[in-house]
C-alpha cells in the first residue's frame, strides 16, 4: 500500500528536471533525483525524463509540478527558456497524469517555490534568479493569478529575463549585474508594496548588495514544501487532472 498522502514534487527547469517525494506536511522523504534538460525539449521529452525520475521511488498518491513558463489550468502557454515554439497550449498536466496514473497540479515553477517559502501573512512576493526571472505573488498564503513579470519591459526595451538573467550576469559581470539588481529591487518595492520579498534561484549567490530587513534569501530546498502546499489549496482554484482517456501525447 502507498504511504498516505505522499506527493511527487517535480521541478522542470531550463538546465535540469528534478524530483523528490514529500509527505503531506512537505517534509522530504527522498533525495532529489535530477536529469539534464535536453536542448529544445518538448512534452514528449519531459514525460520521458519524468518516467526515469520515478523509477525506484517510493509510492506516491499525487503529483505537483513546477514549470518555467505561463501555466493556466494545467496547460502550458509559454516556455521562454525551453524553446517556446514547442510549448503552445500543451496540456502538460494532463499528459503527466495520464502517464503516471495520478492526479496532477501544474503551476509556474516560481509559484510552487514561492508557496514553500512565504510566511502566509500579508502580501508576499517570491522571485527566482536563474536562466530567467521567475515570480510569484501570494496574499495570505494564497497564490494570486500568475503574472509573467519577467517579460515586462524594464530598461531600453529589455525585459527582466534579458536585463538580469543568467546570460546578462555572464556577459556584464557580477558588479554591473548587482547594479541592475539594485534597480530591479527598487522597482519591485514601488510596484508591489509587498510586506516581504523572497529571493532564490541559481544566481542568488552572486547577489552582494545590501538588502532591507523584509527581504529574505531562500534556496530551492527551502521552497520544497510548495509541492505539498499546492495540494493544501482549495480544489476549485487549480484544476486537478486525473488521467481520463482522451489526451494524446504529442509526437
Amino acid at each position: 500500500m502507498e504511504p498516505s498522502g505522499n506527493i511527487l514534487a517535480i521541478d522542470i527547469g531550463g538546465s535540469h528536471i528534478k524530483g523528490t517525494i514529500l509527505n503531506s506536511g512537505g517534509e522530504q522523504q527522498t533525495e532529489y533525483k535530477k536529469f539534464l534538460t535536453p536542448p529544445h525539449v518538448n512534452a514528449t521529452g519531459v514525460i520521458d525524463i519524468i518516467q526515469q525520475l520515478v523509477k525506484d521511488m517510493p509510492g506516491f498518491e499525487k503529483v505537483s509540478v513546477g514549470f518555467p513558463g505561463y501555466v493556466r489550468n494545467g496547460i502550458v502557454y509559454t516556455a521562454p527558456n525551453l524553446f517556446t515554439s514547442n510549448w503552445k497550449e500543451v496540456p502538460l498536466g494532463q499528459l503527466i497524469s495520464n502517464t503516471l496514473q495520478k492526479p496532477v497540479r501544474l503551476v509556474n515553477d516560481a509559484d510552487q517555490l514561492g508557496l514553500g517559502v512565504v510566511s502566509g501573512k500579508g502580501l508576499e512576493l517570491a522571485v527566482t534568479l536563474g536562466t530567467g526571472f521567475g515570480s510569484a505573488v501570494i496574499f495570505n498564503g494564497q497564490l494570486l493569478p500568475h503574472l509573467e513579470i519577467a517579460h515586462h519591459p524594464l530598461s531600453k526595451g529589455r525585459d527582466y529575463d534579458v536585463y538580469i538573467g543568467a546570460k546578462a550576469l555572464e556577459e556584464e559581470g557580477k558588479k554591473k549585474w548587482n547594479q541592475r539588481m539594485s534597480k530591479v529591487l527598487n522597482v519591485l518595492k514601488t510596484v508591489f508594496n509587498y510586506d516581504r520579498l523572497y529571493i532564490g534561484g541559481g544566481s542568488v549567490g552572486k547577489l552582494d548588495i545590501p538588502l532591507e530587513p523584509n527581504i529574505h534569501i531562500f534556496s530551492n530546498l527551502d521552497g520544497i514544501k510548495g509541492g505539498a502546499r499546492l495540494w493544501a489549496m482549495e480544489e476549485g482554484y487549480y484544476i486537478t487532472t486525473n488521467h481520463p482517456a482522451g489526451v494524446i501525447l504529442p509526437q
